[in-house]
């Protein structure tokens, strides 16, 4: 099982030190998220810091560009990269879409399927002669008269889904080159309602279990003192939990009630009950968090089920210095 990182920096100078020290450390790739920052352009900077590490966008929003521009972006960060960028796609909730992106949002399955077939043909023909037509119900694009003047490095970047529920977790198995987690999870929650998914895709698709890499994400704090690290990550899982759409994942772990509570709190703008609400019992289900010898228990939960495991800080109503000590946690403890 490898082990991914999820750099952060409060300044990009910060997060290029950290994607320098986890290529340093052996991590098998760098995630780059989208919310406080894009996922595309840390990962360009990232690109030109180092020389060995996969650069990934875990996740970049599928339907916030067109899917012509994110094929093009792939095409320069693989280029800039020498050949080491993964293209992360999601779909991102329907509010987050609507109201922050002016973004249309359609069915997200077939939106995501639709997007990642452009993103696939651009990638791949743009430089020849062949016009694109492909017309879907979410998207279309229509190119005439446009030949890119020089062939992608590859024309087969790799493309992974991010999913939590079933038929966009069945999607990935049948599309995809990969499968990314959100920052939280289980293992129980993996193995029962994800991964069958995910093989009845590959199996629809006429693939392998070969043909999909597997990459769980477990948001990580290490610390001496076991209560003090699950406050420290409480934050994250509270804003998770604030989100309505997640409600059944936070149910089918036995904390429907507290996540309904969290939501609660978040109408009336109060964080510190919202991460009042969490308890300690709720983080240890969904991240790592205690001493160093309890996080790499919970870690191995994961051996045999996943290709690798994505760690990374917590970065939601915490303190920019809680995150920092966090990532240092995790670079020190797992670093080869």
């Amino acid at each position: 099982m490898r082990l991914a990182f999820g750099p952060w920096g409060e300044s990009i100078d910060e997060l290029l030190n950290a994607a320098r020290a986890a290529e340093a450390g052996g991590f098998d790739t760098a995630w780059f998220p989208e919310f406080y920052r894009t996922a595309f352009v840390p990962a360009a900077v990232a690109a030109t810091a180092t020389s060995q590490i996969r650069l990934g966008t875990g996740i970049a929003l599928a339907f916030v560009r067109s899917p012509l521009t994110m094929a093009l972006n792939a095409i320069d960060l693989d280029e800039i990269s020498g050949g080491r960028f993964v293209l992360g796609l999601g779909t991102g909730v329907a509010r987050l879409n609507q109201d922050w992106h002016n973004a249309h949002f359609g069915r997200p399955v077939r939106h995501l399927r639709e997007t990642v077939s452009i993103v696939r043909r651009v990638i791949a023909t743009s430089h020849l002669d062949d016009a694109i037509e492909i017309e879907g119900e979410d998207e279309r694009i229509r190119m005439h008269g446009y030949r890119r003047p020089f062939p992608p490095g590859r024309p087969d970047i790799p493309i992974y889904v991010g999913s939590m529920g079933p038929k966009m977790s069945r999607l990935a198995g049948e599309i995809a080159d990969g499968w990314i987690a959100l920052e939280i999870g289980s293992p129980a929650h993996f193995k029962s309602e994800i991964l069958p998914q995910i093989e009845a895709g590959l199996a629809e698709a006429g693939r392998g279990r070969q043909s999909i890499e597997l990459v769980a994400s477990a948001c990580c704090v290490v610390h001496p003192d076991s209560h003090e690290a699950k406050r420290r990550l409480a934050g994250l899982v509270a804003f998770y939990a604030s989100v309505r759409t997640y409600t059944a994942f936070f149910a089918w772990h036995g904390f429907e009630q507290e996540a309904l509570a969290i939501q609660e709190r978040s109408r009336l703008g109060d964080t510190a009950g919202m991460i009042d609400a969490c308890s300690d019992e709720m983080v240890d289900a969904f991240g790592l968090a205690g001493t160093a010898d309890q996080v790499r228990k919970k870690l191995a939960e994961y051996e045999g089920t996943v290709d690798t495991v994505k760690l990374s800080p917590p970065t939601h109503h915490v303190s920019p210095q809680v995150t920092r000590e966090a990532q240092e946690s995790i670079l020190e403890l797992f670093s080869t």
